[in-house]
C-alpha cells in the first residue's frame, strides 16, 4: 500500500451544524495532494481533523498504518504533521533564524546549537536565507508565507498540510511559492494543499480532490477534475471561490 494518510468517513458537527458529512482521501507517499471547493465547503475544518485541532464526530484518521484519530496536534507533530495557516502569524519580534528554531527545539526535540543548524538549512530552502536576521514584524506577505512554510518544516515532518499559502501573492508570487512546494515534494514529503488559486492546482499537485456538501465529490488528476462535471455543477453561478 502506498498510502501515507488516509481520511476514512470522516464527519463532523458544531451542534445542529454538520460541515463534513462523510469525507474520504487518500494521500500517497512523496504526492502533492490538492483539495478545492467552495468557500464553507469545510477544507479547513478537515485539515484541522487532520492535523489533530479537532476531532471528527465520527470516521477515522490513519498514518502509516495506525490510527490516530484521538492523537492531539502536539503529538502529531512528533509522529510527522507539518501545517501552515491561511493567515501567516510569525513571532514578530524575532528574527527569522529564531522563527524556525523555534520549530526544530519545541516541535523536533532540537538542542539549540542543532536547531540553528537545522534552521540556517531551512532559510536557504525556502529562500530566506538573506533575512536570517530580520525581524520577522517587517518581511513582506510573500516572505511571510515562505517562513510559514519553512517554520512547519522545521519539525522534520513527512507530511505538510498547506492552507492557502498562495492567498493574496501576485501571479509571479504565486509561481514561486509553486516551485517551492515541488522542492518539498522533491525531497520526498507528502503534501495536502488546500487553495483557491486554480493554477496552483493545476500546475503544483499530482491529484485533486473536491470537497462539497460536507462529502468528497471526485478525486483524479488535475486536468480531468477542473474540467468534470461535478466542478462546473459546484461552482455554477458562483463567482465567490
Amino acid at each position: 500500500m502506498n498510502e501515507i494518510l488516509s481520511a476514512k468517513d470522516i464527519g463532523i458537527s458544531f451542534g445542529s451544524n454538520e460541515v463534513l458529512k462523510s469525507v474520504n482521501l487518500a494521500l500517497n507517499h512523496n504526492e502533492v495532494l490538492g483539495i478545492i471547493g467552495p468557500n464553507g465547503a469545510g477544507k479547513t475544518v478537515l485539515l484541522n481533523i487532520l492535523c489533530g485541532i479537532l476531532t471528527p464526530t465520527k470516521g477515522s484518521v490513519i498514518f502509516e498504518g495506525q490510527d490516530i484519530t484521538h492523537q492531539k496536534i502536539t503529538e502529531r507533530c512528533r509522529i510527522g504533521f507539518g501545517r501552515t495557516f491561511q493567515v501567516p502569524r510569525p513571532f514578530e519580534k524575532m528574527t527569522v533564524l529564531e522563527n524556525i528554531m523555534v520549530g526544530s527545539v519545541f516541535g523536533a526535540g532540537l538542542t539549540e546549537k542543532q536547531a540553528k543548524k537545522k534552521a540556517m538549512e531551512i532559510a536557504s530552502f525556502i529562500g530566506l536565507d538573506h533575512r536570517l536576521t530580520w525581524f520577522a514584524g517587517k518581511l513582506g506577505l510573500l516572505e511571510r508565507k515562505r517562513l510559514e512554510i519553512g517554520r512547519a518544516l522545521s519539525t522534520d515532518p513527512k507530511v505538510l498540510l498547506l492552507d492557502e499559502v498562495g492567498g493574496g501573492l501576485t501571479e509571479t508570487e504565486v509561481g514561486s511559492i509553486i516551485d517551492l512546494v515541488k522542492k518539498v515534494k522533491a525531497n520526498g514529503l507528502s503534501v495536502i494543499w488546500i487553495e483557491h488559486i486554480i493554477r496552483t492546482m493545476l500546475e503544483g499537485t499530482d491529484r485533486i480532490l473536491l470537497l462539497a456538501n460536507g462529502t468528497d465529490v471526485i478525486c483524479g488528476l488535475p486536468q480531468e477534475v477542473m474540467q468534470s462535471k461535478e466542478v462546473r455543477e459546484v461552482y455554477m453561478g458562483n463567482e465567490d471561490k
